[in-house]
């Protein structure tokens, strides 16, 4: 890969971590409200992801260094996106359904069914996100002098990719575009994340 790709995809990596984090507070509300609760849900289950994330995705580099493994997995995380409008609808319903009608819904299942629905629909894809930036760090620092600046460029695009998520897909995508249709934009967006993984490197000029 090369160190033009790796920003590329730390840029788009964390720039789809946003979209997916402020749209899904959005899908979140229909049924559970917008309360304070369901916004701590949303932010905490996605913190979890980027902390799972980045650990797996440390352990998985030093087995598996190389852009396959982390194709192989962004195009299943792409495709469960793209699902999510079908699916999501169903299971917040699952989750409120089951509690009696006739009575209020206790305060701790206030609080932990926003976290429940949260953690089901977009916990994995931010997980698979989250699990690049060790693997490009790995590809992109050529030896250990290089470690620092690596990492540096490589989390530095990640923030630079969310902090263009979170103000596009709140002061432009939501006020233009249904969430379905943002959410499998995102979804199209992580497959081809898959492609550019596998960007090949400059063949730097025989001696």
């Amino acid at each position: 890969m090369s160190n033009l790709a790796a920003l590329g995809v730390a840029f788009l990596s964390g720039f789809s971590i946003m979209v997916l984090e402020m749209v899904g507070m959005r899908l979140l509300a229909r049924d559970f409200g917008s309360s304070f609760y369901v916004w701590t849900s949303q932010i905490g289950v996605v913190l979890v992801a980027l902390t799972a994330g980045y650990l797996a995705g440390g352990f998985w580099a030093d087995r598996f260094p190389g852009p396959r493994l982390p194709a192989l997995l962004l195009v299943p995380a792409g495709l469960f996106t793209l699902w999510i409008p079908a699916f999501a609808g169903p299971v917040m319903q699952a989750i409120v359904a089951r509690h009696p009608t006739d009575l209020e819904i206790p305060i701790l299942w206030q609080k932990l069914d926003p976290a429940l629905g949260a953690a089901m629909i977009f916990l994995p894809p931010c997980f698979v996100l989250a699990t690049l930036p060790p693997f490009l760090i790995r590809l992109g620092a050529r030896d250990l002098t290089e470690v620092g600046r690596a990492s540096g460029g490589i989390y530095g695009a990640g923030s630079a990719g969310s902090i263009a998520g979170v103000f596009l897909s709140g002061y432009v995508l939501i006020d233009l575009l249904p969430l379905p249709l943002i959410l499998r934009g995102t979804g199209v967006l992580i497959i081809a994340l898959a492609a550019l993984c596998s960007w090949p490197r400059p063949t730097p000029p025989s001696p």
